[in-house]
């Protein structure tokens, strides 16, 4: 049987206790929101906090809210279900709704939040194991060790991002609100402070850096407050489609998310394509989507180019055996499932 290691866990009611408790306290700390990556990861001795600061009593942190220009408010701590489930995002934001619907199974996706699948730390098949097993291997760079399992002689950790929201959310150019004491935040996103709290909002593309070690622009304290999402074109498509061995539970072995948006003829405007599951962090295929600016959806042109579209992801998408599942296999799946996200686009 696998245990906990011990913690002491703490209980703050609103952001400003928790940045306070974060200042205040000595000794490592860890957030939990639904605890379904934590607690594992814990009991794998990954991480061997002092202190955990459990979130679900924090009010701010809940709850979908649409403003006046119509974008949309998710609190970090709304479950996946509810994200996956909330008619205002799947009829704004189909994509979301999709993803937050695929990310594990039921029961996961009732704890599990859309802010801590945004935080998700990144996986390996060399890392996301028990001690004992890592220890026989002799550990490696992310955790105990100084090697990389998956590039020999490599010098940078390539755990990959698994997080399902991750690329949607790029698509869909979303911003983060992060809270924490003065100071302590990276320098670049618009800020505000109240003198004991930073607020601060960053484009979730530049949340994410490619070391597998940790792969975020913000420090693990940092806490992740909400997701904002601009309002949705008036002719907005969007679609995830994602690989993985089951049906259900299951991390992506490849993920990619798609957004067009259309004028009155069904005309591409814009575009944005963004693949998960490849390195330490999600990688938006800018190239490919500028393939598809002014083709119309259902004309030869656009399957046209939803096949170079396929083809070029193809050329850029590289997994590594860094999860589990045969990195070729995977490999050929690209085109297929990037398909597979426009052929959804097309049937909405």
């Amino acid at each position: 049987m696998l245990r906990l290691p011990k913690f002491e866990v703490l209980k703050p009611t609103s952001v400003e206790e928790t940045v306070d408790l974060i200042r205040s306290l000595d000794g490592e700390t860890r957030f939990i929101a639904g605890g379904t990556d934590l607690n594992p990861n814990m009991k794998h001795r990954l991480f061997t906090p002092d202190y955990v600061i459990a979130l679900g009593g924090v009010a701010e942190l809940h709850g979908i809210q649409i403003a006046a220009d119509g974008s949309m408010r998710i609190g970090a701590m709304t479950t996946l279900t509810n994200v996956n489930e909330a008619t205002e995002i799947a009829s704004r934001y189909p994509a979301l709704a999709q993803a937050a619907g695929l990310v594990s199974g039921p029961q996961l996706r009732n704890m599990g939040t859309l802010g801590g699948n945004v935080m998700l730390d990144t996986r390996c098949q060399w890392y996301n194991q028990t001690y004992f097993w890592r220890k026989a291997l002799g550990f490696c760079m992310k955790k105990d060790g100084t090697v990389c399992h998956v590039v020999e002689g490599g010098s940078k950790c390539v755990a990959a991002a698994s997080n399902d929201s991750a690329p949607v959310l790029i698509t869909l150019n979303a911003e983060l609100e992060f809270a924490s004491a003065p100071s302590s935040l990276m320098t670049f996103g618009s800020s505000g402070s109240d003198g004991s709290v930073t607020r601060k909002h960053i484009p979730i593309a530049d949340l994410y850096k490619a070391d597998g070690i940790w792969n975020k622009n913000v420090a693990p304290t940092d806490l992740l407050v909400a997701i904002h999402i601009p309002a949705p074109s008036a002719n907005h498509r969007s679609a995830y489609s994602k690989l993985r061995d089951r049906g259900s539970i299951d991390f992506p072995l490849f993920g990619i998310a798609v957004r067009l948006d259309l004028d009155d003829n069904n005309t591409i405007t814009d575009a944005a394509v963004c693949a998960v599951a490849l390195q330490a962090r999600p990688w938006p295929l800018k190239k490919a989507a500028s393939l598809l600016i002014g083709k119309t959806v259902g004309s030869n042109e656009y399957s046209e180019a939803v096949e170079l579209v396929a083809a070029l992801a193809a050329k850029q998408c590289r997994p590594m055996p860094n999860i589990p599942g045969d990195h070729e296999y995977r490999h050929a799946m690209v085109p297929v499932f990037t398909r597979r996200a426009f052929r959804a686009i097309a049937a909405q």
